[in-house]
């Protein structure tokens, strides 16, 4: 008996997909999951490429200048208000510190202004549910030299 139930052969193929079909959905899962975030920071890095180039093209000196330009970001990336800011720094002469107030540089210092656009995300990854990793927090940070 026990060496005609070695031989059969029928079932096997059910066993044998019963241990490798959670292994590929699992590696389907993850992949689809990795493309998701790979796609939101490209989607990010493209909008902050986006809002430097507008920087460039119309430097927004007055704070309501600014704020129309986050607003635009805040639409075209579907972020909230919280997560995009922009601000105005200073370079004095050739240091490598930016600071908030120019008149601190000196009479003769050269005076270098900067807009400095931040975007902040955090995707969560659907294994996070089964106990499996964190959310992902994304950080784009451009600084665009406008004078």
């Amino acid at each position: 008996m026990i060496r005609k139930l070695a031989k059969n052969e029928h079932g096997s193929v059910a066993i044998e997909a019963a241990f490798i079909l959670p292994i590929l959905a699992t590696m389907v899962l993850g992949g689809l999951e990795v493309s998701n975030i790979v796609s939101r920071q490209a989607e990010l890095q493209t909008a902050a490429a986006e809002a430097a180039q507008v920087t460039l093209a119309r430097s927004p000196d007055e704070a309501s200048e600014r704020a129309t330009l986050e607003q635009i970001i805040e639409a075209s990336t579907g972020l909230a208000a919280d997560k995009v800011k922009m601000d105005l720094k200073y370079r004095c002469d050739t240091t490598a510190t930016l600071i908030d107030d120019p008149t601190t540089c000196g009479t003769s210092a050269v005076v270098s202004e900067f807009v400095i656009i931040t975007m902040e995300d955090t995707y969560t990854p659907a294994w996070t549910e089964f106990g499996v990793g964190k959310p992902v927090n994304f950080k784009v940070e451009r600084r665009v030299q406008i004078s």
